[in-house]
């Protein structure tokens, strides 16, 4: 350090004040990165401060250790001098101190902000440009948005970006990539980014920009397309005006697939300097492997498909941990999928089932406290054990830290506030989702059973309407609306036809449910025998007016826990049992509040 250098106590203080930062407190290996790089310049030893020691000493490669074969120190440098100029244009603006680390150097750079610093003579000026680019950039964006005289967040949606890799495999890498971008988008303060299900409604779809982009209720789409071919990556994207379809940013990415996140990166950074609004500190960064993320995205791309995607991605995500123990996303998305999987009545359930997703999920938080979807996850693992007060505070901190993720909102919904008759704290919150998922299936389905709840069937039914002629639940929905409205013939007719009923019990209870209630006991008699699924005998004894059978019935769905009997006592189906005594005593045995 040069006599004129700031003081060594005063460096350490401010990279103390830059660890316990957001954006590095809940990124270990960055901050020690980073404390390492300072630690050696402080104690002049600059002269080990080499990519060949720093992957040795830093990064725990091995002594054999090639820099063309592997990046990893390049890499992480690229990523330290992003989350260093974030810093630095958020939280540590008003900082005096400044430690940047300039770009094909790994010496660090430390002076007093705002002092005109230069490159030494040997050193080419370009790596002084190179270096202080994202902090420029990221700088301008905060003065832009000051700037915009428009409050309102920017509605933007990204469309599912197409895979032309010859290798079908990597569908699910695209679309997971596609999900990452958005939930990466989601959680930048002024975008108000579309939930990941409507985008999906639209992949495949031939593009008419000006009317996805009124479907979607949004100013800006972000469409492109992904190339993988062995370890080769080409992104290219492109952000467009709906007003007018002019593209106001682009960009292509020619990177090797272990730059994943720095491609994730450049594409945010891209659209929020082009839209003039603040990046922020709750992006999410994380350093994992390239085969953990692999296996992670192509989960994530399963569990969007429906409960059969949803039970196949538990085995990726299991994988992707088993590559990476610390991804904390990795165990929120298996938690997730092991709560849905623990309530569907066909399968056969594994008796660790529900300490396994509390585990997962409680380890997701702790790696990283500031993921959304990790106390979702949390929030579903104790709704799923009946911790109510504590489920709720849970998915309240995820809403709190992403209010764009309609996954969140509805999960809180069905499985805890529909779960304890909550209907009209309910409906408003699906609203919500709404807004941020308008063409998403599941928030249309919520939103027509929660109606139904309220017994406002005419409602319901439009909502039923929305679901997509394919929907799994579209007959069922639009059966139960008409069994609500009276009309009981009408609603037989329609659920008889419906493809789901020889492997959907539920379906089958309401159609036995329409047949007693339509004068057809003898039929819903023959079925509520026929069947061992205690909610179909449930439903079809609730038809029948049999008060004593289908609390009998709801007893034995309790094995599935509190969620799935309180949630079919919110039905409006069984409203003849309010009030009766004996289903003061299940739902205590249950651990449902009276």
């Amino acid at each position: 350090m040069t006599s004129d250098a700031p003081d060594p106590t005063a460096v350490r203080q401010q990279l103390e004040r830059i660890l316990s930062s957001p954006g590095f407190v809940r990124n270990p290996r960055m901050s020690s990165f980073l404390r390492w790089l300072v630690e050696r310049h402080l104690e002049g030893r600059d002269d080990e401060l080499k990519e060949s020691l720093i992957a040795l000493q830093v990064f725990g490669r091995r002594p054999d250790y090639d820099p063309r074969i592997d990046s990893i120190v390049r890499t992480e440098a690229a990523r330290l001098r992003s989350r260093l100029a974030e810093y630095y244009a958020g939280d540590g603006a008003a900082d005096a101190l400044r430690i940047d680390v300039p770009k094909g150097r790994y010496v660090p750079a430390i002076h007093q902000s705002g002092v005109d610093r230069r490159e030494a003579p040997s050193r080419p000026w370009r790596w002084l440009a190179a270096g202080l680019a994202a902090s420029i950039l990221l700088v301008s964006v905060v003065a832009l948005r000051l700037a915009h005289e428009d409050p309102s967040p920017v509605r933007v949606a990204v469309l599912p970006l197409r895979n032309l890799s010859p290798d079908g495999e990597n569908e699910y890498f695209v679309d997971g990539l596609t999900d990452e971008i958005i939930r990466d988008l989601s959680i930048i303060e002024g975008l108000a980014v579309r939930s990941r299900t409507s985008s999906f409604v639209l992949k495949n779809r031939p593009p008419d920009l000006r009317e996805t982009g009124r479907q979607l209720a949004v100013d800006y789409l972000l469409e492109g397309s992904v190339l993988l071919v062995g370890d080769q990556l080409r992104v290219n994207v492109q952000l467009v005006r709906v007003t007018d379809e002019s593209s106001v940013w682009s960009g292509r990415f020619d990177r090797r697939l272990a730059d994943i996140f720095v491609i994730q990166d450049e594409i945010a950074t891209g659209i929020v300097n082009n839209l003039r609004v603040h990046l922020g500190n709750g992006r999410r960064r994380y350093e994992t492997s390239v085969e953990a993320y692999t296996l992670y995205l192509g989960a994530r791309a399963r569990s969007m498909r429906g409960i059969d995607g949803v039970l196949q991605s538990i085995e990726g995500f299991e994988q992707a941990i088993e590559q990476d123990k610390s991804f904390a996303p990795a165990y929120a998305g298996l938690a997730s999928a092991y709560a849905i999987r623990s309530v569907q009545f066909p399968l056969q359930h594994p008796p660790d089932e529900v300490s396994r997703m509390r585990d997962a999920a409680e380890r997701a938080v702790a790696l990283d406290p500031l993921l959304a979807e990790a106390h979702a996850a949390l929030g579903l693992a104790r709704a799923r054990s009946g911790d109510w007060e504590l489920a709720e505070a849970s998915f309240r901190r995820a809403i709190a830290l992403d209010p764009n993720d309609a996954t969140a909102l509805t999960n809180f919904v069905m499985w805890h506030l529909n779960v304890l008759g909550r209907n009209e704290e309910a409906l408003a919150l699906l609203r919500r989702a709404e807004s941020a998922d308008p063409l998403g299936s599941n928030v249309q389905l919520s939103l027509a059973w929660v109606l139904m709840s309220l017994g406002r069937f005419a409602e319901a039914d439009g909502h039923c309407r929305r679901l997509p002629a394919s929907h799994e639940l579209r007959t069922q929905c639009l059966g139960r609306s008409l069994e609500g409205e009276g009309r009981h013939d009408e609603a037989v007719r329609l659920l008889t036809g419906d493809p789901a009923l020889s492997r959907n019990p539920q379906t089958r209870g309401f159609l036995g449910y329409a047949l007693a209630r339509s004068g057809r006991r003898d039929d819903a008699e023959r079925m509520a025998n026929a069947t061992a699924f205690a909610n179909e005998q449930a439903l079809i004894f609730a038809g029948l007016g049999d008060t004593q059978r289908t609390l009998d019935a709801l007893g034995r769905m309790s094995a599935l826990g509190a969620q799935r009997l309180g949630g079919y006592l919110n039905y409006p189906e069984m409203a003849a049992l309010h009030g009766h005594p004996q289903l003061v005593v299940l739902r205590r045995q249950a651990g449902l509040p009276q």
